[in-house]
């Protein structure tokens, strides 16, 4: 399937789709992952991952990647449909801010606003994936076996 988006819904009980980011689940706040439930998941899921990336980030790595991950949990079960607020579960890649934990938008001052980008991604395989990988690394080695995905765009503008 490659990364094309699917039928699968990805919401939030903290913003709508396109809406403000709150404070709380942000580097000027709590800096805690939003809750996110999914649905209509593909059939023959047998596990997720989600991330969150930034491509307004004014950031282009000697990869070729642009932007700024701000988030890569995986290992997440099939029968999983949620993430709670500040969810520590499951297995957790490394973000850009070098840490193995969520790290919420914090844009520079002055940049406007920008856009995140909250994904799920459902894969037809367990694949048991070690901790600390960054979002490319997770990418690339989810890719074989993905077979569905959206997201749940989010803004933030820094005061």
């Amino acid at each position: 399937m490659g990364f094309a988006l699917s039928k699968m819904e990805l919401t939030s009980s903290a913003f709508e789709q396109g809406g403000s980011i709150p404070t709380q689940y942000t580097g000027e706040g709590e800096d805690i992952s939003p809750p996110l439930a999914w649905k209509d998941v593909p059939e023959g899921t047998q596990s997720f991952a989600v991330i969150c990336h930034d491509p307004d980030a004014p950031l282009v790595s000697s990869l070729g990647t642009y932007g700024f991950g701000h988030w890569a949990v995986y290992n997440i079960p099939a029968d999983i449909r949620s993430l709670s607020e500040g969810c520590g579960d499951f297995t957790c890649g490394k973000s850009d801010f070098g840490k193995e934990v969520y790290g919420g938008p914090m844009p520079p001052n002055g940049h406007g606003k920008h856009q995140y980008y909250f994904w799920v991604l459902a894969l037809d395989e367990v694949l048991n994936l070690e901790a600390g990988l960054s979002i490319m690394e997770l990418l690339k080695r989810i890719e074989p076996n993905l077979i569905g995905m959206n997201r749940l765009v989010g803004t933030y503008l820094r005061d």
